[in-house]
């Protein structure tokens, strides 16, 4: 049977919580997650954790952040003048924006507090600075076909 390894595409079902025991994703009412290993699609700590595992293991591990999403960064963290917003947009909080940096790339961020005329967008990944908890059951391995899978 094979193992999981750098250049295999494997299927997985996972459950993913937070040290609460919050579940911030599964796969288990969907199709299992298919991927192949080593072409930087997977958080470290969880591509990681597949290394080694055959169709029908099972386990669970805590990846840190460094290993997941990364520590929050204060500098994503910006606040603007609700005047500087298009007309169209009506900030509040939980409302998603794509921000384009100078160097061109886009950024993902959330408005998570409008106070009077100040509003704060966070572009930290939301599970960023976090510890995660993933139940993985390998589905199945197999050698790439040189395919590329979501």
């Amino acid at each position: 049977m094979k193992s999981a390894g750098p250049g295999m595409t494997v299927k997985v079902h996972y459950t993913g919580k937070l040290i609460d025991g919050t579940v911030f994703d599964s796969s288990k009412s969907r199709d299992p997650l298919e991927v192949t290993l080593g072409n930087g699609h997977l958080i470290q700590g969880f591509e990681n954790a597949l290394a080694g595992m055959k169709a029908g293991d099972a386990k669970t591990v805590t990846i840190a952040a460094d290993d997941a999403y990364g520590a929050h960064r204060h500098e994503l963290v910006v606040q603007f003048d609700r005047a500087q917003f298009p007309e169209n947009i009506d900030p509040g909080v939980g409302v998603q924006l794509n921000l384009k940096s100078p160097d061109g790339n886009v950024l993902n961020a959330v408005i998570t507090a409008v106070e009077g005329d100040r509003v704060t967008l966070d572009a930290n990944h939301p599970l960023a600075g976090k510890e995660l908890t993933f139940e993985i059951e390998m589905v199945e391995v197999r050698q790439d076909t040189g395919g590329e899978h979501p």
